[in-house]
């Protein structure tokens, strides 16, 4: 629900609020406590990998400051084994949420193609859809053993 309330913010205002990145963090604590041999350093260190990479992305212009965190709080459940997958999985949702995007504004996407990619053309991808997406996609790819994450259950 947390990365529903993100994703519908982003679409709608194109910001995360910090309270669903707090949300996540919370969540992630006391997953950790109900399941505490689920999850070691690991984790952290996933979280940390997304964090500094995200934060490289952000530093660039690349990405909101929220997608940056909404990414490593997502990060910390699916681990190091899970990190990769992730990373990936909200790149592909990324670009076609980008081409949604163009396809639902013809205009936008002639005036970017005219302009050979230069100018102002408004706020760009809500990655929080990306990331929300993703990270549904492998929490039920892990409860249905579809993949080698560990299962939040």
């Amino acid at each position: 629900m947390v990365l529903t309330i993100a994703a519908v913010t982003d679409v709608r205002d194109r910001r995360i609020p910090n309270w669903a990145v707090l949300a996540c963090l919370g969540l992630f604590v006391g997953w950790a406590v109900v399941h505490p041999l689920s999850w070691d350093l690991w984790a952290l260190g996933a979280g940390a990998i997304a964090f500094a990479a995200s934060f490289g992305l952000y530093s660039a212009g690349l990405v909101g400051a929220g997608d940056s965190k909404l990414f490593a709080a997502v990060a910390l459940f699916t681990g190091m084994g899970g990190l990769a997958m992730l990373a990936v999985t909200t790149a592909l949702v990324g670009g076609v949420v980008a081409i949604s995007g163009l396809v639902l504004r013809p205009t936008r996407a002639l005036t970017m193609i005219s302009m050979k990619g230069k100018g102002d053309f408004g706020p760009g991808v809500p990655y929080g859809v990306a990331i929300a997406a993703a990270a549904a996609a492998l929490v039920w790819a892990g409860l249905l053993h579809l993949a080698n994450l560990p299962s939040l259950t």
